[in-house]
C-alpha cells in the first residue's frame, strides 16, 4: 500500500490588512505610527498645495476603539481592541484614519481569487485571513535539492507573490501538519513571512512560547494555567492530563493536553454557515432610556435595517432574534426571542427586538446596544418573510451570549445627559423605520 502524502495545511494571514489597504491609498503614511478606527469626521482633507492633512489621535476625543494599526504604531503599544484615548496617551502623534469597509472587502475578494489561482482548497477565516490545503497541489510534496520542503516552500512563496500581484499587499504563511499549529506558525515570522514548522520540530520550536500563543487559550485560562505554574507550551504538554481535566473540564483540559502536543484533526472546510448575524454599537458617552430616547430609536433602528440588509444579502433568514446591553458599569444583559416563521425583514426584526427591549433594565445608562438574528436557515426560492413579527408563546430565552458584534459609532453630538429616570418601554409606539443606515464598521470576523 502506498504510503499516504505528508498534509500540508498552511495559515495565510494578511500583514496589518486594514491599515495596509489604507497605505496602498496614502502611500506618504509609509513608515509612519497610523491607527484605523475613527469616524468619518477622520477623513483625511486635501489641502490647496496638493498635501493632506491628517487627523490626529492625540486630538482625539470619544470612547472609539483602535481596529488595527501599524507596525510602527504597534511598537509604541497600540494594538486592535484598545481604547482610543488609552492609544492616543501612548502615540499621541499617530495618524488616525476612518474605516473603509468596502474598500477592505474588495480587497479580501482579491487575496483570496489570487490564493485560488494556485492552490483551491480553501476554508475562509475572516476577512484577513484563510487556511489552504496544499497537500494534493503539484510539486508541493517534492524535495528541492536537500530540503524535503523544497517544494511546499517554493509553492508558498508562489501563493505570497502572486497575492502581492493581484492587490500590492504583503501576507505571512505558516505551514504545517494541521489548522492549530499553522494559525501559531504564521505569527512567527511577521510581517512578510513564512515560517515551516513540522511534527518533529514541535519540542524545539512550539513548547518555548507562551500558553496564549495558542489559539483558542485565552486571558481567563492563561491565568489560570499560571497560577497552576504552566506559562509556556512545553509545561503545558508536561503536565498531566488528568489534573487538566480536573481542574478545566472533562472536554477542555483535554483539549489543552492535544493542542500542547501540537494533535489536531480537523480538515480545512470549504464551505460553512453561518450561526447568527449581528450589529452592535459602542455610544461615545453613555446614553438615557429617556433623555436619548431619539437618539437611542433612531441608532436601533438602523441597526435592524443593517442585520436585515446582511441576511438578504447572503441569502439567510432568522427565527430567533436577540438584543444585547451594556450599562454604563459595563454589565451585559442579553434577550432573545424566537419568532413562529423566519425573517430577513427590517420591519419584523425591529418589532421583535422592540418586543425583547420591553423585558429590558432600562433604568441605567446605556454604553452600547446591539441587535442579532439567529436560527438561520438559506432563503428559499429568493424570498423572504415579512409576517414573522408574532412571538410563539414560551419561547423566550434569556441570558443566552451573543456572538461578537459589529460596531458603528453614532454620531458624537449629544445634548447634555439629565438625571435618570425609569422608563417601562423605550422604543414603543415607533412605527416607522427610518431608511437612512449608519456606514458599517464591521469586525473583521464577521465579513463575507
Amino acid at each position: 500500500m502506498p504510503t499516504p502524502p505528508r498534509r500540508l495545511i498552511a495559515h495565510l494571514d494578511m500583514d496589518a490588512f486594514y491599515a495596509s489597504v489604507e497605505l496602498l491609498r496614502y502611500p506618504d503614511l509609509r513608515g509612519r505610527a497610523v491607527v484605523i478606527g475613527g469616524s468619518r469626521d477622520h477623513q483625511p482633507v486635501l489641502q490647496a498645495d496638493g498635501t493632506r492633512r491628517y487627523a490626529r489621535l492625540g486630538d482625539y476625543v470619544g470612547r472609539g476603539v483602535i481596529t488595527t494599526s501599524t507596525y510602527e504604531a504597534r511598537a509604541l503599544g497600540v494594538h486592535s481592541a484598545m481604547g482610543m484615548m488609552k492609544a492616543a496617551a501612548k502615540a499621541p502623534d499617530a495618524v488616525l484614519l476612518p474605516v473603509d469597509f468596502d474598500s477592505y472587502r474588495h480587497y479580501s475578494r482579491r487575496f483570496k481569487a489570487a490564493v485560488a489561482e494556485l492552490a483551491p482548497v480553501i476554508e475562509d477565516r475572516g476577512i484577513d485571513e484563510i487556511y489552504i490545503d496544499l497537500t494534493q497541489v503539484p510539486g508541493a510534496q517534492e524535495a528541492v535539492g536537500h530540503d524535503p520542503l523544497g517544494g511546499v516552500r517554493a509553492l508558498a512563496r508562489d501563493i505570497k507573490n502572486n497575492v502581492f500581484a493581484h492587490t500590492g499587499l504583503t501576507c505571512s504563511i505558516g505551514i504545517t501538519p494541521n489548522k492549530l499549529l499553522s494559525k501559531i506558525a504564521s505569527e512567527l515570522d511577521k510581517p512578510n513571512g513564512l515560517t515551516v514548522l513540522m511534527a518533529d520540530e514541535i519540542p524545539t520550536r512550539l513548547w518555548p512560547l507562551p500558553v496564549r500563543r495558542i489559539n483558542g487559550i485565552g486571558p481567563k485560562a492563561g491565568a489560570k494555567l499560571a497560577t497552576l505554574g504552566i506559562e509556556t507550551i512545553g509545561q503545558l504538554a508536561a503536565a498531566d492530563r488528568l489534573l487538566l481535566m480536573e481542574r478545566f473540564g472533562r472536554s477542555y483540559g483535554a483539549w489543552l493536553h492535544e493542542a500542547a502536543h501540537g494533535r489536531d484533526d480537523r480538515p480545512v472546510v470549504t464551505e460553512s454557515e453561518p450561526v447568527s448575524m449581528s450589529r452592535e454599537t459602542t455610544f461615545d458617552r453613555d446614553l438615557h432610556a429617556v433623555r436619548d430616547r431619539s437618539t437611542l430609536s433612531r441608532i436601533f433602528t438602523e441597526l435592524c435595517e443593517q442585520v436585515a440588509a446582511d441576511l438578504q444579502r447572503k441569502g439567510y433568514q432568522g427565527r430567533t432574534v436577540g438584543i444585547k446591553l451594556r450599562f454604563d458599569d459595563f454589565k451585559a444583559q442579553t434577550r432573545d426571542i424566537t419568532l413562529p416563521q423566519a425573517t430577513a425583514d427590517a420591519t419584523a426584526i425591529r418589532r421583535a427586538a422592540g418586543q425583547c427591549l420591553k423585558r429590558a433594565d432600562l433604568s441605567r445608562r446605556l454604553r452600547l446596544l446591539g441587535v442579532r438574528v439567529a436560527s438561520l436557515a438559506r432563503t428559499e426560492g429568493g424570498k423572504t418573510s415579512t409576517d414573522s413579527t408574532k412571538v410563539r408563546p414560551g419561547t423566550v430565552r434569556r441570558g443566552s451570549k451573543p456572538e461578537r458584534a459589529i460596531k458603528a459609532l453614532p454620531p458624537a453630538s449629544h445634548t447634555p445627559l439629565l438625571a435618570q429616570e425609569p422608563t417601562p418601554d423605550l422604543f414603543s409606539g415607533l412605527g416607522s423605520v427610518d431608511t437612512s443606515i449608519l456606514p458599517a464598521q464591521e469586525c473583521p470576523r464577521a465579513l463575507e
